[in-house]
């Protein structure tokens, strides 16, 4: 975004990996299979963006503090002086502190899932626990104090193909979303505001992930994506999503 020609991105405050999932469960017992699934996402990520990063120049001005930091008193003001148009928020820790208020109806989360169905992390991990395909995407929402609970500005669904891999569908995602943010920011003042988000859905947290969600994930993983493919529009209507654009 930072390299669009229509964006000044001002600052980017990017958090350490300290503390990440990855981490934690390197510290736990009878960790392999999850292990193992977050090996291959650090393949696959490399497979999609090292390129793109390696020959592209960093114009995000990033500022690089530790994991949680971004609610401590001094980077709330140092964002506060810069006082941007428009704030985005992706995968960070939860925002506690008064950048809800003061840039409230300016701070935008890009959630990776589709919210309310499933919430809090992970969340286009577990649909492929539930076998609810529907419902991987991404969901741009204005921040408010909960998770995953603000009003919705835009929905996308993950473009599935056959023989992707979790890891696959994933990343391509995450390609797709940065091109809906574009379009949304470029956008944003003609958007309609959409009411707060009341449909119910499912949390989750880092607690939830065991060995056994993994291994239910990858149980009939073809199978799982052939089906969804070949019924893809009746299954998307179980999990109806805002188009900010239609």
């Amino acid at each position: 975004m930072s390299n669009h020609s229509e964006i000044s991105v001002i600052a980017s405050f990017c958090e350490s990996v300290n503390g990440n999932i990855i981490k934690k469960v390197s510290q736990q017992e009878n960790n392999e299979l999850r292990t193992k699934h977050l090996e291959e996402r650090v393949k696959s990520e490399i497979i999609f963006f090292k390129k793109f990063c390696d020959e592209t120049k960093d114009m995000s001005n990033s500022i690089f503090i530790n994991r949680g930091d971004i609610n401590l008193i001094e980077n709330v003001n140092k964002i506060k002086v810069l006082n941007p148009d428009l704030i985005i928020s992706y995968g960070c820790s939860i925002i506690k502190s008064e950048l809800l208020k003061i840039f409230k109806g300016k701070f935008i989360n890009i959630h990776l899932g589709i919210s309310p169905y499933y919430r809090g992390s992970g969340t286009n991990f577990w649909p492929f626990v539930e076998n609810e395909l529907s419902a991987v995407g991404t969901t741009f929402m204005h921040i408010d104090e909960g998770i995953d609970t603000g009003a919705i500005i835009h929905q996308i669904r993950a473009e599935i193909k056959i023989n992707d891999s979790i890891h696959s569908i994933g990343n391509r995602l995450i390609q797709d979303s940065t091109n809906e943010c574009i379009k949304i920011i470029k956008s944003f003042r003609k958007l309609k505001k959409q009411e707060k988000n009341k449909r119910k859905g499912k949390l989750y947290r880092n607690i939830d992930f065991n060995e056994e969600c993994v291994r239910e994930a990858y149980k009939n993983l073809d199978k799982k994506i052939n089906n969804y493919i070949n019924k893809k529009s009746l299954l998307d209507k179980e999990f109806p999503i805002i188009n900010a654009f239609e």
